[in-house]
């Protein structure tokens, strides 16, 4: 693994990467940034406009057709090339922003949401499909250690520049913060990024059964976190019946959206994406939930919590930027299995200190979620990058942010679940909320000890060769 372990930081910001590591961090930026500002925005926004009871449609409607737009991006890039795919990808982003921007009443905020979210989609699945394009593997950890600084970055300062902006501006403007990186970005992707470099074969055609089935299977997960337990059950049930019927669908597919065996234990690129679903699915639970506990039970305000829920985001991009030096390819794989473990681990400390009312347990399980992902994510990725064969490889790659995705929706609507069943949302005392929550986090440990198995099995299948020298840019 010599080759694929000799990068320095610096050479991923030399002339001959430099600007390619810019342009996929603003691919991520966009996504990033773009959930706080939105989040932080809207809740004004209803104010003026009036439509209260949508204002939790402008948040789940971009993550359907965000996760709708991810699965078929490698199919969108396959037939128009990586240029024309970012760059149509891109406009649609950008009027749904002036759509959202310069909207007169919810109804419309809605429809832009929807173009943001079906065009960054695509986007964040493409710059995930270019890493192995573009870069040689020994560059790949540093890649995502940088995405990460990007996503802890945007945990702080998307809230806070988008208050400012709501405050001192306008709701609007927060929106439209957007639109100079959007513009940025095109026109780097217009003169760095490769176009169509060969001809389509077998035309993908428009997979119109599957998507609709992904799309209708997130917007059930949706549904169902808002929902009583007994009718939660339900939607959540329909929703796995869509979601594996797509799944299956798409195994049968001439021109698949998936690579070959995805999620299904079996092969490094099958197993590697399905825990990529279960460690997203267990880390939803303290991202969504924790900074609303520390208000309910600590009667702190929304900036303290804030920041203590923000302290997962710092010690994820620590820990990636640490381990993103590591050689050896037998470490690689230990920091694979033991992700799910810290995740796991840290879950049941957060609870703890929430029960125990000690700050210094809750922010150690915070750190240890954090660490979880940052040590575990980009070795994980990467190898199911190395693993897929070169006709899967922008299959597998596209797939990744879009699992992530899907694995915070399902996560969240299974922690709404538990607590609700245990009766958090008619808890009316600190003692009541304290019992409803520890279902919630136990089963959130429990679904990272069913990624940390899966781990071994996956991790059992690699091999110490160099699978990363297929990549294109290899050296």
């Amino acid at each position: 693994m010599s080759e694929s372990s000799s990068g320095t930081w610096a050479e991923i910001f030399t002339p001959r990467y430099a600007t390619v590591t810019l342009i996929l961090c603003l691919g991520v930026a966009l996504f990033a940034f773009n959930a706080f500002l939105a989040s932080t925005a809207l809740p004004t926004a209803v104010q003026q406009l009036g439509g209260v009871a949508l204002i939790s449609w402008a948040l789940t409607l971009y993550l359907v057709l965000a996760i709708m737009g991810g699965a078929g991006a490698a199919l969108m890039k396959q037939r128009l090339g990586s240029r024309t795919a970012l760059l149509v990808s891109a406009a649609v982003f950008l009027v749904g922003t002036l759509v959202a921007a310069q909207a007169s009443s919810m109804p419309q905020v809605l429809v832009g949401r929807c173009l943001q979210g079906l065009g960054e989609g695509v986007v964040a699945a493409i710059c995930f499909a270019l890493i192995p394009e573009l870069f040689p593997p020994r560059l790949v950890p540093k890649i995502f250690g940088m995405q990460a600084v990007i996503w802890a970055v945007a945990s702080f300062g998307g809230p806070v520049g988008a208050g400012l902006l709501t405050e001192l501006v306008s709701w609007r403007a927060a929106f439209l913060a957007n639109v100079p990186v959007v513009l940025i970005f095109a026109a780097m992707v217009a003169f760095v990024v490769p176009g169509k470099t060969q001809a389509v074969v077998d035309s993908p055609g428009f997979p119109g059964v599957r998507l609709l089935a992904i799309g209708g299977g997130i917007m059930l997960v949706a549904l169902a976190a808002v929902a009583q337990p007994l009718l939660a059950a339900a939607l959540l049930a329909g929703a796995a019946a869509l979601l594996v019927g797509a799944v299956l669908l798409d195994r049968r597919s001439r021109v698949p959206m998936m690579p070959a065996g995805a999620f299904w234990p079996t092969s490094v690129v099958g197993g590697g994406l399905l825990i990529n679903l279960l460690m997203s699915m267990a880390g939803a639970i303290s991202g969504v939930y924790l900074v609303l506990l520390l208000q309910q039970l600590w009667g702190w305000g929304p900036a303290i919590a804030g920041g203590v829920g923000a302290v997962m985001a710092v010690a994820w991009s620590f820990s990636a930027i640490v381990v993103a030096n590591v050689k050896s390819y037998a470490t690689r794989k230990v920091l694979i299995r033991t992700g799910p473990a810290l995740i796991g681990l840290g879950l049941l400390g957060v609870l703890a200190g929430l029960l125990s009312g000690q700050l210094a347990m809750l922010l150690v399980g915070q750190v240890a979620i954090g660490s979880g992902f940052g040590i575990a994510f980009g070795y994980l990725n990467l190898s199911v990058m190395e693993a897929a064969p070169a006709g899967d490889r922008d299959r597998a790659s596209a797939l990744v942010p879009t699992t992530q995705s899907a694995g915070n929706a399902i996560g969240a609507a299974l922690a709404g679940l538990a607590a609700n069943s245990a009766g958090y949302a008619s808890a009316t005392t600190s003692g009541d909320i304290r019992s409803a929550i520890v279902p919630m986090f136990v089963l959130g440990a429990s679904v990272a000890g069913l990624a940390f198995i899966v781990a071994l099995r996956t991790t059992g299948l690699m091999r110490g060769q160099a699978g990363g020298a297929s990549f294109a840019s290899a050296e």
